[in-house]
C-alpha cells in the first residue's frame, strides 16, 4: 500500500464520528512506537513532520522510515507537513513525496491568507497532495509557532464559508481555544464548542482540524519532576473536551507534547534506575515503548479510530 492523502480518510471519520490522530514525528523511535500501537489497534495514522523536525532528521530520512512503516504493517498513512508557513515550504515537502500539506497562512490578512492558501491548494491538486489551512490563531509555542495570548484570536464561523469556497481547501484548523505547547492554561480550560457548532452548521461535511489538542498526561508530568525535570504548571486540554470534539465535525486531532513528555519521561526513569548505562538502545526502547502506551491509549479513549484501518 502507498502513502495517501487524507481525502478518504476524513470522508470516513466525518461520517462514522472519530478523529484520526496526527502524530508529530522526530526519529525512528517515535514512528515505531506510534506506528506499533495503530498496528494492533486497527487504527488509520496521520504522521506530520514539521518544519522542525524537517530541519533535524532531514525530510528524506523521515519519508523513508514513513514508508517503511506502511511497508511493515500495512496501515492506511498519510504523511503531513506540519504548519507549513510558506508557498516555498508546501512546495518542498510535495516534491519530497509528501501525501498531505498545511499552508499556515494565519498570520496573514484574511484576504492574503487566502491568496497563499489558494495557490497552495492548486499546486498540490495537481499533484494529488491535500491541502489543509488555517483560520484564527491558536496561542502558544511549539517548534517555529510562537504565537503569544494577545495575538491569539478564536476563529470565526462567519469567515469560514467563504474561506473554504474560495480556496478549494480539504480541510480547515481552526481556533477554539486549544493551545500550543504543554503549558496551555492558567486555569480550566474552556473549549468554544459553540463555535465548532456554528462552523459545521455552515460548511456541513467539511472536515475541521484541532492543533494544540494534547492532554499533557499527568502521569507523565509526575513522572518527568520525579526523576529530576521540572515541569511546573503543565496543564493540557481534557480528554473528554476531544473526545466530544472527535465526534462531531473535528476529523483530525494533532498530537505532539504528549509524545515529547512520553518520550522524555521514559529516558529520565530509564537514567535515575541504571545510571551505569550508555547504549542508546537501553534508554530508547523504553521511550518507543511508552511512546506506544500513549498512543494506543488515545486511539481508543480519545480519537475513537480503533478498528478504523
Amino acid at each position: 500500500m502507498p502513502l495517501l492523502n487524507t481525502t478518504e480518510m476524513f470522508k470516513k471519520a466525518y461520517k462514522e464520528g472519530y478523529a484520526i490522530g496526527a502524530f508529530n514525528v522526530n526519529n525512528m523511535e517515535m514512528i515505531q512506537g506510534i506506528v506499533s500501537a495503530a498496528k494492533e489497534e486497527k487504527a488509520p495514522l496521520i504522521l506530520q513532520v514539521s518544519s522542525g523536525a524537517r530541519k533535524y532528521a532531514n525530510p528524506l530520512y523521515l519519508r523513508k522510515l514513513v514508508e517503511a512503516a506502511v511497508e511493515d504493517s500495512g496501515l492506511p498513512i498519510a504523511l503531513h507537513l506540519d504548519h507549513g508557513d510558506s508557498y516555498e515550504l508546501c512546495k518542498s515537502a510535495i516534491e519530497d513525496g509528501f501525501t498531505s500539506v498545511m499552508i499556515d497562512a494565519s498570520h496573514h490578512s484574511f484576504e492574503e491568507n487566502i491568496k497563499i492558501t489558494s495557490r497552495v491548494v492548486k499546486l498540490a491538486h495537481d499533484k494529488g497532495v491535500t491541502v489543509e489551512a488555517e483560520l484564527g490563531r491558536l496561542a502558544g509555542i511549539e517548534d517555529d509557532v510562537n504565537v503569544s495570548d494577545a495575538d491569539a484570536c478564536y476563529t470565526d464561523p462567519a469567515q469560514v464559508e467563504e474561506f473554504v469556497a474560495r480556496t478549494g481547501v480539504d480541510s480547515l484548523a481552526i481556533a477554539i481555544g486549544t493551545s500550543h505547547g504543554a503549558f496551555k492554561f492558567k486555569g480550566d480550560a474552556k473549549l468554544r464548542f459553540d463555535i465548532l457548532e456554528d462552523i459545521a452548521k455552515r460548511v456541513p461535511n467539511f472536515p475541521i482540524v484541532l492543533h494544540g489538542a494534547s492532554s499533557v498526561l499527568p502521569e507523565y508530568v509526575t513522572m518527568i519532576q520525579e526523576n529530576g525535570g521540572s515541569m511546573p504548571g503543565a496543564k493540557g486540554v481534557p480528554e473528554a473536551m476531544l473526545r466530544k470534539a472527535a465526534q462531531s465535525a473535528v476529523c483530525k486531532i494533532n498530537i505532539d507534547s504528549d509524545l515529547r513528555m512520553a518520550f522524555t519521561a521514559a529516558i529520565r526513569k530509564h537514567f535515575t534506575e541504571n545510571p551505569a548505562h550508555f547504549d542508546p538502545r537501553q534508554y530508547l526502547a523504553p521511550a518507543r515503548e511508552l511512546i506506544k502506551e500513549c498512543v494506543k491509549h488515545k486511539l481508543v479513549n480519545v480519537l475513537g479510530c480503533n478498528g478504523k484501518a
